[in-house]
């Protein structure tokens, strides 16, 4: 008995026949014991009615889900014209997946397992020219379903291999889950041997990036915020994963950024590498972002070039570029906008002594954010620097008056406290600190004119209202 017509018995026997399907002129192909890579028939089959018959026999029974029903008709298919309709390969997948979820033992189980391979196998010699979907989206499929069915397979670098030939081929088509588990597969690669997959690693996590950044860009994509969330998890793994210190980073894109000064796309890419993984203090980081800044100015590279502005002490300059990434947002980032003006305003308090200045660009940054407790300690800190009454006017009045400020930045210091629970012990420190300045019961008893009532008009530029209280 001939081998082929033994299994197409084999096969018979596993799974009961469609009573009505069309009979297959040809028994079913050995599945060999190994997944197979290539397909080894040379001639285009030829299509026949009985194909046409089979064809519209399963393909009515998996649409209801009837998949017992349809594997017979569908083998029949996959075995004599597997150039038929590419509905072979994706019916066929979700068949194949059923009959391996009930497959009745481990034998049968990896018997339809390396079916689901080979049936990849055939979909890219007959259907690898598909402009939608081609040998290189088919190859992401297989991946997956490898992944899915050989656990015993810890490692999986086949499928890894299948992954990135997926994603060369699409780029920013790729699969959002082709993309997600080719860095998944890579970082565990890269957990065998550090030093060996670092770059390699690096490198997956970069692409895959970029390309789900692309994806949830795109406002006519219906998955773009399911690409935006999966991002976010690449770019997590990436910064826990310790691959990219800061060095390692500059050691990879110095040379990188210095041959692509004129590529946009590359810079970006290296810019927002650096920032995601915290590396924004780098020469290199600098490099970049003046460089895209120069050739296209972007939120990020403004960003990037006033962070070079601040490490150089240009004070003047990194406002200039906060003030232009301001300008430049384009979406929905509001942390980003926060940080922009909560930075101004600092380099106002600490290097440029302007504190109503620094008190407006914190009063933005809160508008943005209201739970920023650094604006408030901030504000609080510019209210303790000040002294809004001068001697002049105030004459012996005014080394008295000017303690009041002290109160208004208690107040600020409090209600940093309130809204930012990562702060209050800094905060209380300061509140009991500072509580010291406040007038003493003698200086107000001084002063009964500005000090009668509950409450107090802090003069000047400050112009709060606050609560009269003693020192402690």
């Amino acid at each position: 008995m001939k081998l082929k017509t033994l299994i197409a018995i084999v096969l018979c026997a596993m799974v009961p026949a469609v009573a009505s399907a069309k009979k297959s002129k040809k028994a079913a192909e050995p599945v060999k014991t190994e997944v197979e890579t290539t397909v080894t028939e040379e001639a285009e089959p030829a299509i026949t009615e009985d194909c046409a018959i089979n064809a519209s026999l399963f393909s009515e029974s998996a649409k209801n889900k009837q998949y017992e029903d349809a594997y017979q008709p569908w083998l029949a298919v996959f075995t004599d014209c597997p150039n038929y309709s590419r509905a072979i390969y994706t019916q066929g997948a979700k068949i194949l997946e059923w009959k391996i979820k009930n497959a009745k033992d481990a034998q049968e189980k990896d018997f339809f397992r390396q079916m689901l391979m080979q049936m990849h196998d055939k979909r890219i010699k007959y259907f690898g020219n598909d402009p939608k979907y081609p040998t290189a989206y088919v190859l992401g499929l297989k991946a997956l379903d490898y992944c899915d069915n050989y656990p015993e397979d810890e490692l999986k670098e086949t499928a890894y291999g299948w992954l990135k030939q997926s994603v060369e081929g699409m780029k920013e088509k790729a699969q959002i889950n082709v993309l997600v588990r080719m860095v998944e597969l890579s970082y565990a690669i890269y957990k065998t041997d550090m030093e060996k997959y670092r770059d390699q690693f690096i490198n997956d996590c970069t692409t895959a990036s970029g390309y789900l950044t692309v994806q949830a860009n795109n406002p006519s994509n219906k998955n773009a915020k399911v690409a935006g969330q999966q991002r976010d998890y690449v770019d997590g793994l990436f910064a826990q994963s310790g691959a990219a210190s800061c060095e390692k980073l500059d050691e990879l894109y110095a040379k990188v950024v210095t041959d692509n000064v004129n590529n946009l796309e590359m810079l970006g890419k290296i810019i927002t590498l650096y920032k995601r993984v915290d590396c924004n203090e780098s020469e290199v980081y600098f490099a970049a972002s003046k460089a895209a800044h120069d050739l296209q100015p972007t939120e990020e590279s403004a960003a990037g070039c006033a962070k070079m502005c601040m490490k150089k002490e240009d004070w003047d300059g990194a406002i200039n570029y906060y003030e232009e990434a301001l300008s430049l947002i384009t979406e929905e980032t509001d942390e980003d906008k926060a940080d922009y003006l909560y930075n101004i305003a600092f380099i106002k308090y600490t290097h440029q002594k302007k504190y109503a200045e620094s008190r407006t660009y914190a009063r933005r940054s809160l508008e943005v954010n209201p739970n920023q407790g650094r604006c408030y300690m901030l504000i609080g800190f510019c209210y303790a620097a000040s002294k809004p009454y001068s001697e002049q006017e105030y004459a012996a009045k005014a080394q008295i008056l000017n303690k009041t400020v002290f109160w208004a930045a208690v107040d600020q210091f409090a209600r940093a406290k309130q809204v930012d629970e990562s702060i209050a012990e800094l905060a209380s420190k300061y509140i009991s600190e500072y509580s010291k300045y406040f007038p003493t019961k003698e200086e107000m008893f001084d002063l009964p004119n500005e000090f009668s009532a509950p409450t107090f008009l802090v003069g000047g530029w400050i112009n709060e209202r606050t609560s009269c209280r003693p020192a402690r």
